[in-house]
């Protein structure tokens, strides 16, 4: 069976999606133009950051924060590097132990608090939920005579505390939506075994955890790297993290404004880099997280 179509139908329909085909293009140019004018806004920053931290002193001027270098120097990187390395271990020292811990026990409370129910569970979980909603600055005062009464030592110390306990209810929070959408059989079928609740969240939960594992390591592991309120109550130059140092390398009497960009640099490569190799599993595990919460 042939079907017959007449000349005059195809260059009819041909103009009709022409007008279509075209204004998607337009606004497909639209879209392109402006993803563009926002990364250049974004990355201007960036630049005068860049450039900057490779200008001598004199040329290193706010007058010529536009401008190339007159001659491309990187002492203001050894400077910078001076001033900031001891900082950089600490602040390693501090944000490794602080986002692992937060988020081991982020992770058994919301496995907790998702399938191992027992009676008030949803007061708990509120009640750790409420820890987001109080400013720092709110309780800073009694918590730092809180902790100088528990003896803690300023510094690294101090901060890995503060950074897990502070961390807790985001933590929980993802681990809690991320488990929600675990089957209850699997935890069911583990109970009709034998096993224990640790057993449980050892054998069966754990190892399908890792993008919440990856979204919760990213966010504390930023988090305590970009802190500076905690650093500033809690520790000093002598023992602080890089935010601090990075804070007196930038304050200083003459302003070395190539070292402070370059520092600022420095600083911000650590996060730099775990979004660069994580970002895609950060994105897919948030996701996750969202849909089987």
């Amino acid at each position: 069976m042939t079907t017959d179509v007449t000349t005059d139908a195809i260059p009819a329909a041909v103009a009709t999606r022409i007008p279509g085909e075209r204004s998607r293009g337009v606004w497909r140019t639209v879209k392109y133009v402006l993803l563009i004018l926002f990364a250049l806004v974004i990355l201007l920053p960036a630049y005068v950051l860049f450039v900057t931290s490779f200008k001598g002193l004199g040329d290193a001027t706010p007058a010529n924060a536009w401008k190339l270098p007159e001659s491309w120097e990187t002492a203001g990187w050894s400077r910078a590097w001076e001033q900031l390395g001891p900082a950089l271990g600490r602040t390693f020292a501090m944000v490794i132990p602080a986002s692992i811990i937060s988020s081991v026990l982020g992770s058994m409370n919301g496995f907790v608090l998702s399938k191992w129910r027992f009676p008030g569970a949803d007061v708990v979980f509120t009640l750790i939920l409420f820890g987001m909603f109080i400013p720092y600055q709110a309780v800073m005062v009694p918590l730092v005579q809180l902790m100088s009464n528990l003896g803690v030592p300023s510094g690294v110390p101090s901060l890995i505390v503060l950074h897990v306990v502070y961390g807790l209810p985001i933590t929980t929070l993802i681990f809690r939506n991320y488990y929600a959408g675990v089957p209850v059989e699997l935890v069911e079928a583990a109970r009709v075994d034998g096993a224990g609740m640790l057993r449980t969240y050892g054998s069966i939960i754990l190892p399908i955890s890792a993008p919440a594992f990856v979204v919760v390591l990213m966010w504390q592991f930023t988090s305590a790297w970009n802190d500076y309120l905690f650093a500033l109550f809690f520790s000093t130059s002598r023992n602080g993290p890089v935010t601090i140092a990075l804070n007196f390398l930038a304050s200083g009497q003459l302003q070395d404004y190539s070292a402070s960009m370059a520092g600022a640099l420095i600083a911000s490569v650590p996060t730099l880099i775990i979004y660069i190799l994580l970002g895609r599993y950060f994105v897919g595990g948030l996701m996750a997280g969202s849909v089987k919460g």
